[in-house]
C-alpha cells in the first residue's frame, strides 16, 4: 500500500518549498491527488514522480 504524503512531506520529498509545490504541482489539474475531504489533499510518491516525468522536457544539443 502506498503512503499518502501531506503537502509538506511531498514538497520535502521533491526538495522544493511548499509554496513552489503549490504553484508547480497543486495548481495543475493533471496532477493526481487523493481528496480526503473538501480541503484535505494527499499525494503518493508514484503520482509525484509520474507528474514530473510527464512534464519533463529534453534539451536539444547545441
Amino acid at each position: 500500500m502506498a503512503k499518502l504524503l501531506t503537502r509538506d512531506e511531498a514538497s520535502k520529498y521533491i526538495g522544493i518549498d511548499p509554496k513552489t509545490f503549490d504553484k508547480a504541482f497543486r495548481a495543475d489539474p493533471d496532477f493526481k491527488r487523493f481528496m480526503l475531504s473538501d480541503h484535505t489533499e494527499r499525494y503518493t510518491i508514484k503520482s509525484i514522480e509520474a507528474f514530473i516525468d510527464s512534464k519533463e522536457t529534453t534539451l536539444k544539443k547545441i
